[in-house]
């Protein structure tokens, strides 16, 4: 993969539009993007991320907050990346999603993400000739490509030293994850899962099984009352006999009970047909007698007098009836001729007067209903004359208030327009109360650090005299040490040796020291020392570099800076004002368009009243014009009474009066006649029924239910005498005063009886719980046999899921997943060692471990450094700041190299290096530019993001990034 152009539009903090021309900065293999915190040399990496994938590496992700604050509005924020992949040039057009203000009216509008990709030259097989247009399928397109994923890429071309670092001294778990993302060891997860999830299937499945082989045994225990210590066979097959034997032994005892029971029941049987033959005769003896003493005579002399009496009773009712009536028609006419004078009634013929009123009533039902007309017409008018009086009121009210508003209305615009342009300024005003701030904590910055850098440059000074010094003591030493060394070496002569230097035995002329002797062990302190003032010079010297470059990036961010307190004061004052007008806005704009709604309806109804009015005084007119009219016949026709209505409810009522007295009088009349007819019957009944008078008949009759009871008392009292008399013959020989004893008999049965019960509950009880056992122990035999292969298959697969997930016999504590990520670590142990020496002059180089942690941990993801002057292994974490950079420059590299050669992706032929060089010493940083100054050959260009001042001048081809209020710009020098 090669980068060709990368072109960014409001795109981070850059507002305009910037083109980065790889081509040119590539030209000699490498580059350095350089520039102030914060100016945004990352973002041109994220640039090439979003393009490639909309995502951009890392947190910064999170924020989904893309396109730049500064950037114009009507500007559109867009990435567009022209690259090489696998000899296809493609042109990649990438926006994101943001809010910008809507080009009609106010508020804000979503511009949604799209995403572009086109072939700058012809295809490759398989992907559409014409380019894709949707964001997921540019996304495939550019991994099939790529033959990585975002993570992959974020990893491996823009290379994060800090997240190396991380990953560096990380621990098992969390280095595990990298990995995972990095060579997508997702299958391998899958067949653990696959393991674990049958393992806990097959688990649930043998305890089924063995929950049912425990409720079974619980079962059998519970029916048979033995509790096992060991369910077993031998156990089942002694249960099983112990039952059989139970059974039999009830099935005997119930068949002496039932014997028992027989013969009791039979016992108590005679004794209580005995009972029964001695109650008939005492009863049938008592009743005759009792019958013997009744007045059956009188009651058949009373029941015949009755029955001759019940005519006669008929008439003289009949006759009571008609005498009754006559009064009440007698009451009738005198009431209704009483009503009629109280109308004012003084005819003669009361029929024919009625016929007459009911004509005149006819003649006056039209005009009552133009009574009823005339009193709703008059309410009428009267609800017309308010109508149009409020009607007046409401239009005189609303005229003024339609006279008010056009300044209300012109008022509140003016108010809203204010608002809006407050609301408008917001995002200038806090932009600019950011910068001033930002300047004031610049301003009270700057004399501190000036204060900072007088000390550096004092300190450093210090540490050059220092070393100076040590430096020359050292070289002092080395050369009285050379000029001693004769001396030195033949101190250590001893006779009869051979010489060091010429090998002889002999040693005529031994040198002699001339002053004090220098030894090595004084040499290796003044060179330590002079090594401890090396270090101290170089860190005083970063001190110094580090002080001189704030205070710069001070004096240049305030360069046009008067006085920042100043400028944030107003800013501070103008922010606040704008944010105050800015929050009445939307209550100003409802209140306008309540104002305007106000408006139209008040027209709307000066407008429906006017037509109201016209129409109601309309009506009105013609309304009082026909209730005179019709005023004028009422008069007439009610005469003397308050009304038409009444002067016909009158009359009718008179008329209904006279016509109920016709009537009464006919009633009264035969009433009368009635009752002298029903007189001379009477007499006529009497004397046939042979009743001396009316009297006498009358006391003899009865009520028909005296009668009947008579009749049925009689009769009863015959029937009794009979079946008594019977009873008697039938049980002649029974003796009245015999006595027989139930109580013992009941006693004797009732013992029996239940005796005979218990016995057939305890065979049934005992049948059953023989039958059941039985059943029970069958399909105990049953699951015992299906649980046998069922235990044996989990035990081969537990143990086999432990080893895979890095437990049981796995002494390595490495799980499937583990073990392969642990080969390609090694992998990338192998790769990062080889750079890794020559960036410390052979010193350390990795070393992979798959021992498995303390307390249980998993192993396989081991990684530590050998450290090559100790001949020890030492532990990442305990590099210094620049050998962890260094390492985790080798491990990035390494892992670069690997996870390419593992995912068969694309050639990648750029590569971008993030931070971390300044930790590094004159030396190892050579050693650094060294290995990437190998990366470049073949035609590979390699991006380095940095601070570092050294690598400016180390470095021609440069790409720096300028900072200002208004946003970012780039400067290419090459």
């Amino acid at each position: 993969m090669r980068l060709h152009r990368l072109e960014v539009t409001a795109f981070g903090p850059y507002p305009g539009h910037e083109v980065v021309d790889f081509d040119v900065l590539g030209a000699d293999g490498l580059f350095l993007l350089h520039g102030d915190t914060g100016a945004g040399k990352t973002t041109l990496l994220d640039a090439v991320a979003f393009a490639l994938f909309g995502a951009v590496p890392g947190v910064r992700d999170q924020a989904k907050r893309l396109r730049c604050d500064n950037a114009d509005p009507d500007v559109h924020t867009e990435v567009v990346l022209e690259l090489t992949v696998q000899s296809h040039r493609m042109r990649i057009v990438r926006s994101p999603e943001y809010l910008r203000p809507k080009r009609r009216g106010g508020g804000m509008t979503k511009q949604q993400a799209r995403a572009v990709l086109t072939w700058v030259f012809a295809s490759p097989s398989g992907y559409p000739a014409e380019g894709v247009s949707r964001i997921d399928e540019v996304a495939r397109t550019v991994q099939g490509l790529l033959g990585m994923t975002k993570e992959q890429f974020f990893q491996v071309v823009l290379l994060p030293q800090n997240d190396f670092a991380t990953f560096l001294r990380a621990d098992t778990g969390e280095r595990e994850k990298l990995l995972e993302k990095l060579f997508g060891t997702e299958h391998f997860q899958r067949v653990e899962d696959w393991f674990k999830d049958h393992r806990a299937q097959r688990r649930r499945e043998l305890d089924a099984a063995s929950v049912s082989v425990d409720a079974l045994v619980a079962r059998i225990a519970q029916e048979s009352g033995d509790e096992p210590e060991e369910p077993n066979e031998e156990w089942l097959a002694g249960l099983t006999a112990a039952l059989t034997t139970a059974t039999d032994e009830a099935l005997a005892a119930q068949q002496e009970a039932n014997e028992r029971r027989e013969a009791a029941e039979a016992a108590l049987d005679e004794g209580r047909a005995a009972a029964e033959r001695v109650r008939q005769v005492r009863e049938a003896t008592d009743a005759l007698a009792e019958l013997a003493r009744d007045d059956r005579a009188a009651w058949r002399s009373e029941l015949a007098a009755a029955r001759r009496a019940v005519p006669v009773v008929a008439v003289a009712d009949e006759l009571r009836r008609a005498v009754n009536a006559a009064a009440a028609a007698e009451r009738s006419e005198r009431r209704y001729v009483g009503v009629a004078e109280e109308l004012g009634y003084t005819g003669t013929d009361a029929r024919a007067d009625a016929t007459a009123l009911r004509e005149e009533a006819g003649a006056l039902a039209g005009l009552v209903e133009e009574s009823d007309r005339q009193r709703q017409d008059q309410a009428r008018v009267a609800e017309l004359e308010e109508l149009l009086d409020a009607a007046e009121r409401e239009s005189a009210d609303l005229a003024t208030r339609i006279a008010e508003m056009p300044a209300q209305i012109n008022e509140t615009r003016e108010q809203l327009a204010e608002a809006a342009a407050a609301r408008a300024s917001l995002d200038g005003l806090r932009a600019r109360r950011e910068e001033t701030a930002t300047a004031v904590r610049h301003a009270k910055a700057l004399p501190t650090a000036e204060s900072d850098l007088a000390a550096a440059a004092e300190a450093n000074a210090k540490a050059v005299e220092a070393h100076q010094n040590a430096r020359e003591h050292l070289l002092d030493l080395r050369q009285r040490r050379l000029d001693g060394m004769a001396a030195e070496l033949a101190a250590g002569l001893t006779p009869g040796e051979s010489c060091p230097v010429c090998g002889s035995a002999e040693h005529p002329t031994p040198a002699h020291a001339v002053g004090p002797l220098v030894t090595a062990d004084d040499e290796r302190a003044a060179q330590a020392e002079e090594q401890r003032r090396l270090k101290a010079r170089e860190k005083a010297a970063a001190a110094f570099k580090q002080a001189q470059h704030v205070v710069d990036g001070l004096r240049e961010r305030l360069t046009g800076w008067a006085d920042p307190e100043a400028d944030d004061t107003r800013a501070g004052t103008e922010l606040d004002k704008a944010v105050a007008s800015a929050g009445r806005h939307d209550r100003i704009s409802r209140t306008l368009l309540d104002l305007e709604s106000e408006a139209e309806r008040v027209r709307s109804r000066i407008a429906t009243l006017q037509q109201e009015t016209v129409a109601r005084g309309t009506e009105r007119a013609a309304l009082v014009a026909a209730v005179e009219e019709r005023g004028l016949r009422l008069d007439i026709a009610k005469g003397t009474f308050p009304s038409v209505v009444d002067r016909r409810q009158h009359v009718a009522e008179l008329a209904q009066a006279l016509d109920a007295l016709s009537d009464a009088r006919a009633h009264a009349v035969t009433a009368r006649t009635r009752v002298t007819e029903q007189r001379e019957i009477l007499v006529d009944a009497v004397a046939k029924a042979g009743f001396a008078d009316v009297t006498e008949a009358l006391d003899a009759a009865r009520a028909e239910n005296v009668i009947v009871k008579l009749a049925q008392q009689i009769a009863e009292a015959d029937q009794q005498e009979a079946r008594f008399r019977g009873v008697l013959v039938d049980l002649a020989g029974t003796d009245a005063s015999a006595e027989v004893d139930l109580t013992t008999l009941l006693a004797q049965a009732r013992t029996a009886r239940e005796h005979a019960e218990n016995a057939v509950a305890s065979v049934r009880a005992a049948v059953r719980r023989a039958d059941e056992v039985a059943k029970l122990a069958d399909r105990l035999r049953a699951v015992w046999a299906d649980l046998a292969p069922l235990r044996a298959e989990f035990e081969e697969l537990d143990a086999l899921t432990d080893v895979v997930n890095g437990r049981g016999q796995n002494t390595s504590r490495m799980s499937l997943r583990s073990y392969v990520l642990a080969a390609r670590l090694a992998e990338v142990a192998v790769a990062a060692s080889e750079r890794l020496r020559r960036m410390t002059q052979g010193r350390f180089c990795f070393v992979h471990s798959d021992a498995a942690g303390s307390h249980g941990k998993r192993g396989g993801l081991g990684l530590d450094v050998l450290d090559d002057f100790s001949g020890q292994t030492r532990s990442t974490k305990t590099l210094s700041g620049g050998e962890s950079f260094v390492a985790s420059l080798s491990l990035a590299l390494g892992l670069a190299d690997v996870v390419a050669a593992e995912t068969g992706g694309a050639l990648l032929d750029t590569l971008f290096v993030d931070e971390g060089f300044g930790m590094l010493d004159a030396p190892t940083l050579d050693d650094v530019m060294g290995i990437l100054d190998e990366l470049r050959a073949g035609g590979r260009v390699v991006g380095l993001v940095s601070h570092v001042e050294e690598l400016r001048q180390r470095i021609p081809v440069r790409l720096r990034v300028r900072k200002s209020r208004t946003g970012s710009t780039l400067e290419m020098t090459a």
